[in-house]
């Protein structure tokens, strides 16, 4: 009786963790496309600084204050040596998010973001000379399908926003990749990430969000009505993005890696079908049927590698696979990807 009620108590957990993961990353996505469309805020730096600067004071007080999670010690010299790379990585990646949202709809980012899978093997394989199971190949057939059946369909089109949306994907797999060597031996959660690139990346955003965008930001704030209102939803969208970390530490710890892989391409599909409904942007028959092949080649993608990280080591073949993480935690890149595009 008390193991059922366990289990009973341990499926509920876990469906709250994934429902409050969905709804912070489908609100925070939700409030930068508001911000850029609607509030007629065009000024993708200033909101990812914004964004950055709300992450670190939220993890300084999650760590130092409400002591939630223990702070991983770093080493000093490697702060600049290890963190700082990183951190360059992420700004970029942030950034690139922030951008594609201005010109293009979330939609239609969304979709092109589930291309990280085959960026992430194909510099592995290209930098590293890694070698895959074929079968990591094949699953990433439909993805590079559904991307292409979408971008050509799309009605919304945008070649800006497109580039920055595939070189935010390209970004986020350097990312994963940089981390799997310049943090080995850090076993970084999701908060402690955030407390130490986040001042790392306001740093690096601060000066060119002044130079390139400072003179716009003035004027808006002259000519824009409602100033406090539009103020108050830019800053919580960054208290958002911080809650979302939060959101993604709660979340790996209460599900399985296949739960968290199928629960994160139905987020996409959840945060797609709310833009729409909000925004109205046209979306073609033939662009959705992108859109659902792409997700489902990310959940197929997700459970091969499963699959593989099941193998028993003196599996045939075994030498020839990807080097598969054995926990949840490391199946997930360092600061998770579906946050990369929305913060």
């Amino acid at each position: 009786m008390e193991e059922a009620w366990l289990c009973h108590w341990s499926t509920i957990r876990s469906l709250f963790a994934i429902l409050q993961w969905w709804s912070f990353n489908v609100t925070v996505i939700i409030m930068n496309k508001w911000i850029f469309q609607k509030l007629d805020f065009k000024f993708p730096l200033t909101v990812s600084c914004i964004h950055f600067i709300c992450s670190a004071i939220g993890a300084y007080i999650a760590i130092k204050v409400l002591k939630v999670k223990p702070l991983i010690s770093v080493d000093p010299q490697d702060r600049w040596r290890r963190i700082f790379p990183m951190s360059f990585v992420f700004c970029i990646n942030i950034v690139l998010g922030n951008v594609s949202l201005r010109y293009i709809p979330v939609s239609f980012m969304q979709t092109i973001k589930s291309f990280t899978p085959a960026t992430t093997v194909v510099l592995q394989w290209l930098v590293w000379r890694k070698y895959f199971d074929w079968r990591i190949w094949a699953s990433l057939i439909p993805i590079v399908g559904g991307i292409l059946l979408t971008s050509v369909t799309e009605m919304s089109f945008n070649m800006f926003g497109f580039c920055a949306a595939l070189f935010g994907c390209l970004a986020t797999s350097t990312k994963t990749i940089l981390a799997e060597s310049l943090l080995h031996g850090y076993k970084f959660d999701s908060i402690n990430t955030v407390y130490y690139m986040a001042p790392f990346a306001t740093m690096i955003l601060a000066v060119p969000a002044m130079l390139l965008e400072g003179n716009g930001v003035l004027d808006w704030l002259h000519t824009h009505e409602s100033i406090s209102s539009s103020l108050i939803i830019i800053f919580s969208s960054g208290v958002m993005a911080f809650c979302l970390n939060f959101s993604i530490f709660y979340v790996i710890h209460s599900t399985t890696a296949v739960t968290f892989n199928v629960a994160g391409n139905l987020k996409v599909a959840v945060a797609v079908l709310v833009s729409w409904s909000i925004f109205r942007n046209p979306i073609s028959m033939l662009n959705a049927v992108g859109c659902a092949i792409t997700l489902l080649g990310c959940t197929f993608y997700g459970y091969v590698r499963h699959l593989i990280s099941q193998q028993p080591p003196g599996t045939p073949r075994t030498p020839r696979t990807p080097r598969t993480p054995r926990s949840r935690m490391e199946l997930l890149p360092l600061v998770n990807d579906k946050l990369d595009d929305t913060v």
